[in-house]
Formats: C-alpha cells, sequence, structure tokens
C-alpha cells in the first residue's frame, strides 16, 4: 500500500506527464497536415535500439497529423562494410570519393538500411514505402566537386520529382529515402544524406527540416558543451561562419539549413540523434533541446530578456 507522500509524489508524475501534453496541444494544431522531413543518420543508426526508439517519435509525428518524409544516410555502416571488404577510403572535404567499387558498397548498405527502417515503421503499424533516388528520377544529379579535386560517383542534387513524395504522402504513407540519384545519362551517384533532405524539403515545401546528428546543436563556443544555441536566425548564422565559430563538418550542414529556409523551408532544427526522443522534445517543447535556425522575419522563442538571463546563469556556473 502506497504511503501519502508516495503517492504525492506518484500523482506530481502523472500531472506533469500531462502538463507535457497540454504544452504539444498547440504545436500538433499548428503542425496538423504539414510536412516535416527528417534526415537520419549518424551514430544512432548503428544501435538497434536507438534506430527503434528515433523511429517510434517519427511514426508517433505522423499519427498525430504531421506528414513525415525520412531521408537517411549510412555513411558509418558503409565504412564498416568497406573495411570489411579489405577496401581503401579517403575522404575530401568531409566527402567519401566513391568509385564504382564504392559506389556499389554504398548502394547494397544503404538499401539494406532503408528496408530495415521500412521494416520498423511497419512494425509500428504505419505504411512505409521505402524508395530510392533513382526510381521513378527521384532524385537527378551531376557530379558534385569539391575544389580541384574530383571525388568520383558523388552527386548534386539538381532536381527533386517531388510529386512521387506527395502522391505517397497524400496515399497516407510514410516515405523513407535512399540518397542515391541518377545523372542525365543514366548513372548512379552516392548523395550526401544532407544534401538530399535540404533539396527534398525544398521541392516539397516543407514546413520543418530536422537533421539528427551526433551533435547536440551549434556551438556558441565549441569547446563549451553547454553554449549550444537554441535560436537563431539565418543572418545570425553567417555571422557566426564569418567570425570562424561555425567551421569543419558543421559548416555544410548549417549553409544547407540556409538554403532550405532561403527556398521556403520554415524553421530547420539540429538535434542530437542519441537523445531518446530528441525530434519531440524540440517540436512539441516551447525551449526545445537543439538548435532550430529560422527566417529573420520570424519571431523567436526567446525574448531578448530570457536570452540575457540564460546567459548570465552560463557565466555563473
Amino acid at each position: 500500500m502506497l504511503m501519502k507522500g508516495q503517492q504525492h509524489l506518484n500523482m506530481d508524475k502523472w500531472i506533469e506527464k500531462g502538463d507535457v501534453l497540454i504544452e504539444a496541444l498547440p504545436y500538433i494544431q499548428r503542425f496538423n497536415r504539414k510536412i516535416i522531413v527528417v534526415k537520419y543518420g549518424g551514430s544512432a543508426m548503428l544501435d538497434e535500439d536507438f534506430m527503434t526508439s528515433v523511429i517510434q517519435d517519427i511514426t508517433l509525428l505522423k499519427l498525430v497529423g504531421f506528414k513525415p518524409i525520412i531521408v537517411h544516410g549510412g555513411g558509418k555502416a558503409i565504412s564498416r562494410h568497406i573495411d570489411r571488404l579489405g577496401m581503401e577510403t579517403s575522404f575530401v572535404n568531409g566527402l567519401r570519393v566513391t568509385d564504382e567499387e564504392t559506389l556499389d558498397a554504398a548502394e547494397m548498405v544503404l538499401n539494406s538500411v532503408n528496408k530495415k527502417l521500412v521494416q520498423i515503421v511497419e512494425q509500428l503499424g504505419v505504411r512505409a514505402i521505402g524508395i530510392s533516388g533513382k526510381d521513378g528520377k527521384l532524385l537527378t544529379v551531376k557530379k558534385k566537386l569539391t575544389g580541384d579535386s574530383d571525388i568520383g560517383y558523388v552527386g548534386e542534387v539538381t532536381e527533386v520529382n517531388a510529386q512521387i513524395l506527395l502522391d505517397l504522402l497524400e496515399k497516407d504513407f510514410l516515405p523513407i529515402v535512399c540518397p542515391i540519384g541518377l545523372d542525365n545519362e543514366f548513372h548512379g551517384y552516392n548523395i550526401n544524406a544532407d544534401d538530399a533532405a535540404s533539396a527534398i524539403a525544398e521541392a516539397v515545401n516543407a514546413e520543418k527540416l530536422a537533421f539528427l546528428t551526433d551533435t547536440e546543436g551549434v556551438y556558441r563556443n565549441p569547446e563549451d558543451t553547454d553554449s549550444v544555441i537554441s535560436e537563431m536566425t539565418v543572418t545570425e548564422a553567417q555571422k557566426l561562419i564569418e567570425d570562424g565559430i561555425i567551421a569543419g563538418g558543421m559548416l555544410p550542414k548549417i549553409r544547407n539549413c540556409m538554403n532550405a529556409i532561403k527556398n521556403g523551408v520554415s524553421r530547420v532544427h539540429i538535434l542530437d540523434g542519441r537523445i531518446p526522443h530528441s525530434i519531440l522534445l524540440e517540436i512539441f517543447t516551447n525551449k526545445g533541446i537543439g538548435t532550430a535556425i529560422l527566417d529573420d522575419s520570424q519571431e523567436k522563442f526567446y525574448t531578448h530578456v530570457e536570452l540575457k538571463k540564460r546567459e548570465e546563469r552560463n557565466q555563473e556556473k
């Protein structure tokens, strides 16, 4: 039998859960029937439990009225597979140099990941369709150049056949996209999943684009894990790039975010996919958990007073 104190404690927990649901209500109403593109990649893809947790969250988004599209990566799994085959791999500016043999290995791994994600969604009672960028020429590409280096069969998206995805959404499917495309001569190309997700979000006029990655968000000070920026405008992001604060592997991701916003996506979110339910916490709570990037004309959640108080608390730590 529960003591009075325990009863109150349990009741407080249930009330707190109820408060979270109420907090989510205006967001569910606002984004009902809106498209959200989720780029899923990083270390969270290598762990079965993490993968299931992420897909459960995205499936929940669909069940409460969103229209999610998943664009998945698989870079770490591709690297492991290539190592097992005894093949050498190299990177230029963060992009894998991809010859014919590497492309075949990458496509095999990505297709396997794609069908695994479909399987998990179907087990949760939602209809999913796994689709390659090759199918119906969903993703048309040209060779991607990085400086003076030829990195092989790595593609830059030039066109998205958005109608394929819109038709699937209309028929109540959850599309899961494998980032392999075709050029105008019908040769296959591997596509960076961030690039593919951004191009798709722009083409389908998505309300939101979310990147599930291996970082908590954008840091104001890369050496301070408590300096995650909750919200920033495109102009503020550009200033951080110019000041050298956003650099390295985060730089192309932020540029993708900025381009997506300039081309009509309402908000872009960078989240740590290793944190359970990070996408739900970011979308359905007032404060969020990662970094949201928005157009200069949009209103931030935090007021200047709240930001100042938060900065003062960080300085006291």
